[in-house]
Parts: structure tokens; sequence; C-alpha cells
């Protein structure tokens, strides 16, 4: 009797569904990494496609952010001017484009001719830069004579192996710098011109992206969230662009001023590029060295004299640096050194010389921002100067 009954109970067994169960404890399922993992890999694969993408879009973007950023320190002005003068935003709108076209075509009208000059002049600097060289290469080569010398007296007394005819030099003469500027400059104004008709819309709309931000966060909380951090980066960015723009002007006129007086040709137009070099963290102002010294060194004609004006330009920068910029600007605004370097060497290699320009208001941005987005915090502070206090120093 007992051999049907475990045969029909061991069939029925069989009949049902099974269901494994894996025990957490022997390692084969991990349910927190298998979760986790592909989303970690989706942000990476999302963040190669993103920058890829803006290397490639270059051209249209970079007017975007420039309008942007302009809007940006513009729209208090154009605030003030609708509550307290009653001018439409339009009209003020207009009148800040037309101001900054003016002023864009005034400084280019006002520093051609020097840099005309320079231009020209640009063989002369390159020639006294490729004799210095081959002066400092001829006398590093005399220390290899000995050498040389040792291994003609050893190959004299091999059998001389004729050699083969010298195959003949081809010179490929590359475009000049006033050639590559001929054909670059359509693209400039054009993106200029796209710039300011872009900054003319978004400062003419007046609050209108407010409005819009609130009316996209879902909850009360959302929508305070979201206008706190709009008017933030708009206050911080401007306190920033409108200091560092009044401090690297007077930077401009003190490299100016002692070029003039050291006798360096056009020093207008170093004041001038001091003032714009300026906003390149750290590598602008090593350019802008750079520069006096390859044009001293071809005016002078001597390396002592030409390290008076670059010694000039390093201690004008140096003091601006240390100095001047940190008691101005206050420790709320200041950034991590390496950060700061990181972000002009990153936005530099992807956008050029413009994302260098970029790179410190856009840190800005990323910083405000970071510091209303609870996950962000510790990025927030990673950008930020200042040193977080813990309370076990305070004990100490």
């Amino acid at each position: 009797m007992g051999g049907p009954l475990s045969s029909e109970k061991e069939a029925a067994r069989r009949s049902e569904p099974r269901s494994t169960t894996i025990s957490p404890t022997i390692g084969l399922v991990n349910t927190q990494h298998f979760q986790n993992g592909p989303r970690w890999a989706v942000i990476g694969i999302f963040l190669i496609l993103f920058f890829g993408a803006l290397y490639l879009v270059a051209s249209f973007i970079l007017p975007v952010i420039l309008a942007v950023l302009f809007a940006l320190v513009m729209s208090p002005i154009v605030r003030f001017m609708r509550r307290r003068l009653r001018i439409w935003e339009p009209i003020s709108a207009g009148m800040l484009v037309v101001g900054s076209l003016m002023a864009l075509v005034l400084g280019f009208y006002m520093l051609s001719d020097p840099i005309t000059n320079l231009v020209n002049n640009a063989p002369r600097y390159a020639s006294a830069v490729d004799s210095e060289l081959r002066a400092m290469r001829d006398r590093l080569n005399r220390f290899q004579t000995a050498q040389q010398e040792v291994q003609k007296a050893a190959s004299a007394d091999k059998t001389k192996v004729p050699q083969p005819d010298k195959p003949q030099e081809v010179i490929v003469k590359n475009p000049g710098l006033l050639d590559n500027a001929t054909q670059a400059l359509p693209q400039i104004l054009a993106s200029i011109a796209f710039s300011l008709i872009f900054l003319f819309f978004l400062l003419s709309s007046g609050d209108l992206f407010y409005s819009k931000l609130v009316r996209a966060m879902p909850t009360l909380s959302d929508k305070k969230r979201a206008l706190h951090i709009a008017h933030d980066i708009e206050r911080e960015l401007s306190r920033y662009l409108f200091t560092i723009t009044l401090i690297n002007v007077c930077l401009g006129i003190a490299v100016g001023t002692c070029l003039w007086w050291v006798g360096m040709p056009t020093p207008i137009v170093f004041g001038a590029l001091a003032t714009l070099l300026n906003f390149i963290p750290y590598l602008g102002s090593l350019m802008g060295m750079a520069l006096v010294g390859v044009i001293a060194l071809a005016d002078f004609g001597s390396v002592s004299e030409a390290l008076v004006p670059v010694l000039l330009y390093l201690a004008c920068t140096t003091m601006e640096g240390q100095f001047l910029t940190p008691m101005i600007v206050g420790r709320r605004l200041e950034m991590n050194a390496a950060a700061v370097f990181l972000s002009v060497a990153f936005w530099g290699w992807i956008w050029g010389v413009v994302g260098m320009f970029l790179a410190v208001p856009l840190m800005v941005c990323i910083k405000v921002f970071a510091s209303y987005i609870e996950p962000l915090a510790a990025f927030g502070d990673f950008l930020s100067a200042e040193q977080p206090r813990h309370p076990d120093e305070d004990d100490d």
C-alpha cells in the first residue's frame, strides 16, 4: 500500500512549479550592487556623450552660453530701469545691447593700429626668439664636443662606406597668421552677432524666465528653492564679474603704465591684453608674460634687458592675485585653486581659449547650484575655498 501512495506523491511533487530561493549569505546575488551598477554605468555613458556633444557643437553653444552669462549680469540693470525709471524692457535691452556693440567696435578701432604693427613685426619677433634659442643650443652643444670627438676618432679607422644621395627637401609653406585670422573672421563676426541678438531677446523678456520656472516646479518648496537658486546665481555671478572686471581694468592700466615706463612698444595693447588674459586664472598671466618676453627680447636684444618688463608684469599680477583680489572679492566668492586650475584646463581642452574665459563663471554657477542640492553639497564644498569647521576642531 505504501508503494503506490508514495509514487503518487512523488508524481504530484514533480508536477508542481518549482521556485528556487538563493540565500543571500552565499554571495551569488547582491541586490545593492545589481541595482547600483547599471545606474552608474548609465551616468558615465551620459557624461561621455554630454561632453562629447559640447565639443562637437561648440560653434553653436558658445554664443548661447555667452549670451546667457551676460543676460544674468545685465538683468538687474534692466529690472532697475523698469521699476525706477519706468523704461520698457525691450527699450532698456536694446540700449544695453547697442552699448555693448559700440564698446566692442570702439575697442577694436582703438587697438587696430597697434595690433597691426605687432602682427607686421611678427617675423622679426620670431627671428629674435629663434636666434636666442640657437645661441642656447650652441652653448649646450659644447658639453657634447668631447663625446663627438671620441666617436669621430673611433670611426676614422673604419672603411668608409659610400653614402646614398641626400634626398631633396620639400618645404610646405603654411598659411600665415593674417591668412588664418581672415578665414576665421566671418565665423567670429557671426558668433558675436548671434550672441547679441540672443542677448536682446533674453533681456527684453524681463522676468518671464522666473515665472516659467515657478510654473514648472511641482511643489511649493521646489518653487522656492528654484527661485532662490536662480536669484543667487544672478546675484553672485553679477557681483563676481563686475568685481573681477574692475580689478582687471586696474591691472591693465598698471601693466600698461609699467611697460610704457621701461620703453616697451605699444603699451596700450599689452594693457588691454593683461585685462583680458587675467580673466583666465593662472594661465592668463603666464601667456601675458611670455608674449611680453618675446617682444621685449626682439626690441631690447638681450635676455637681461628683456627680463625687466617680464618681472614688472609678474609683480603686477602677483600684487593683484595675492592681495587685491582676496581683499575685494572676499572669502565667499573665492574658489579652490586646484578646482579652478582643473576647470580652466578642462574647458580650455573642450572649447579652446573661449572655454578658459568661461571656466570660472561656470564654476560660480555650479557652486551656487550645488549649495542648494543636498547630494551635491560635498562637490560644492570642494569648489569653495572656505574650510568647513568641524565640532571636533572647536573642542580642541
